[in-house]
């Protein structure tokens, strides 16, 4: 996909993030065109992304519009989870998410991971390190956009998850 100068676009797990400058480098022989991304929720951070490499610009994706945001919420029930007992295919299958997963994708993560932390908690347990690792990225990824989009403060996120799913 093709991005233009002032896009606002998820990247990776650095969240939502607005194409500020797109640049060329000369590096040796060769000239490279970057995005460079600033991150909305972290002002010193930077990225710049080399627009002909693939694998860079696979862990990009136009954030989402307020209507799919709405239409993603009202999906939630139905959004089927399973939990992968085997711990290296469930965090293969987690980081590939979090590195080029849809929203679709995170929300299904995130409402497996919650369930899962549940029946943990049932059970006088907690999730494993890796698991609340993956939580947490997919939180700040998802809320991040959601948050965003709909012009509401990162916190206000989940309880207005849980208050529209709760209204269906």
């Amino acid at each position: 996909m093709i991005f233009k100068l002032n896009d606002t676009v998820l990247y990776s797990t650095h969240g939502v993030c607005k194409i500020s400058e797109i640049m060329k480098k000369q590096l040796k022989d060769r000239v490279i065109e970057y995005y460079v991304l600033k991150p909305i929720f972290d002002k010193k951070s930077t990225f710049y992304v080399p627009v002909n490499s693939e694998k860079a610009t696979a862990k990009m994706r136009a954030t989402l519009s307020a209507k799919e945001i709405y239409t993603l919420l009202e999906s939630l029930p139905d959004i089927d989870t399973e939990w992968i007992e085997h711990t290296n295919t469930r965090k293969e299958s987690f980081s590939q998410i979090i590195s080029n997963g849809t929203s679709e994708q995170l929300l299904r993560l995130i409402k497996t991971l919650y369930l899962q932390q549940q029946e943990q908690n049932d059970n006088g347990k907690k999730l494993h390190i890796t698991d609340e690792r993956f939580l947490k990225d997919a939180e700040k990824m998802l809320y991040g956009e959601f948050a965003y989009v709909l012009n509401m403060e990162y916190d206000q996120v989940l309880p207005m998850i849980v208050k529209y799913t709760e209204n269906q």
